[in-house]
């Protein structure tokens, strides 16, 4: 595996991979900008027929001895590696990675296959899995995470050609999608039927356990011009929240415009909601 002086890091797509070598204090780098190798990977011609290669089937798997610290720094942010995968469900942006990073080294010390069923995650252990939906159109696959990545603002996982390809979103690069971590002892709880009707996105601002705070929060956003603000009130069955949500929205574009007005007052960890 590669030292961590040698790391490379993701110049095509908005990710970086992390150094294999993790260091004694458990902290680790992203990998800096690589210079242009003196001979790029050869890499073969997609399938034929790209959607009959089979999704990843989860299956039990030691945690890897790489890319697994309890946490680790990349471009200034620190991110800390989940103990388990069980119960992870997050939605967010998703991009991909292709040619250039073919045959490379990945966090987890495996060679990247474009074509494989493999994505990068920067806090789910290394090897996990997970059911990815695509938001805008209901598609989905299951992927294996192997590497780290992506360290790009408001980017949640780094999907493979071939992912990407069976989700529909490599003439964009990027899309609106769902994570759900599988277990391989469980069964999978998929209930969205492939190319079903995208459901309203939304992003959530905060949650607050008083309406009078959630109420402040949304004239605060009203005043700064964020007038799709509202409150979501608590929902039977679930926790006693009243959530301060914005939109719908309909696009990456959109999502992050929004995120980065939310930063600028002071809300950073805005997130995709639709429930």
């Amino acid at each position: 595996m590669r030292a961590a002086g040698s790391c490379l890091s993701r110049a095509r797509v908005p990710a970086a991979v992390l150094c294999a070598a993790i260091l004694a204090a458990c902290s680790t780098a992203a990998r800096r900008k690589p210079e242009a190798p003196a001979r790029a990977p050869a890499v073969p011609p997609p399938p034929a027929n790209i959607d009959s290669i089979p999704d990843a089937v989860p299956r039990p798997e030691p945690r890897s001895a790489h890319g697994n610290p309890a946490f680790y720094d990349a471009l200034g942010k620190r991110y800390f590696v989940l103990a388990a995968a069980d119960g992870y469900l997050e939605r967010g942006v998703a991009s991909w990675y292709g040619p250039t990073f073919h045959g490379v080294s990945t966090s987890s010390g495996e060679r990247y296959d474009m074509y494989g069923m493999t994505a990068a995650h920067k806090t789910l252990p290394l090897p996990s899995y997970a059911r990815v939906t695509n938001l805008r159109n209901g598609r989905s696959v299951v992927v294996r995470i192997n590497d780290r990545g992506p360290f790009v603002a408001n980017r949640l996982i780094d999907l493979s050609y071939t992912a990407a390809a069976k989700l529909d979103m490599l003439r964009e690069g990027t899309t609106l999608v769902e994570v759900r971590a599988l277990i391989p002892t469980q069964p999978d709880p998929l209930t969205r039927a492939v190319e079903a009707p995208p459901p309203a996105l939304y992003v959530q601002a905060g949650a607050f356990a008083e309406q009078r705070n959630a109420q402040r929060v949304v004239e605060r956003l009203h005043a700064a011009g964020l007038r799709t603000a509202f409150i979501l009130t608590p929902l039977e069955g679930k926790a006693p929240l009243y959530r301060v949500r914005l939109g719908p929205v309909n696009s990456v574009a959109e999502f992050d415009r929004l995120a980065l007005r939310l930063a600028a007052l002071g809300f950073a960890d805005a997130r995709l909601a639709m429930d």
